[in-house]
């Protein structure tokens, strides 16, 4: 076996064992239907603007998000040394998809959502993500 091929062996062994005893992310229930819900004021309505603030790291924070339709809406996602793939972010509903500064906060508008339309994001690997309920 040549050097190569050890070392993508001994890479992947780590990284399996890095999901196994981290944990991934369950991708499965991402409507808060039966997850336990963290309790986080993240919502905020300032002059006829709704401001939704998602931290990123090591994934998202909150993962679930309740919010009100039909008035506009601003996403705050913050960094503070992030350096994980949280960093590259995808809102498809916004039409968004950029790499965030390590420390930092971006401004993603979202429009004025509509009941019953939940709005994702997720980092570019596909193992974190988040949404934002519209009631």
């Amino acid at each position: 076996m040549n050097k190569t091929a050890l070392t993508i062996i001994i890479i992947g062994f780590f990284v399996a064992l890095g999901i196994f005893f981290l944990g991934g992310s369950n991708n499965n229930n991402t409507t808060g239907g039966n997850m336990a819900q963290e309790q986080v004021q993240n919502v905020e309505i300032k002059d006829g603007v709704q401001y939704i603030t998602v931290n990123a790291k090591g994934g998202y924070s909150p993962r679930v998000s309740n919010a009100k339709a039909g008035i506009p809406t601003k996403l705050i996602v913050r960094t503070k040394d992030t350096y994980d793939c949280s960093l590259a972010l995808s809102v498809k509903q916004a039409n968004f998809q950029k790499v965030l500064s390590k420390t930092g906060e971006e401004v993603i508008d979202l429009g004025t959502p509509q009941s019953g339309t939940p709005i994702r994001g997720v980092c570019g690997m596909g193992m974190y993500n988040f949404v934002i309920n519209f009631e």
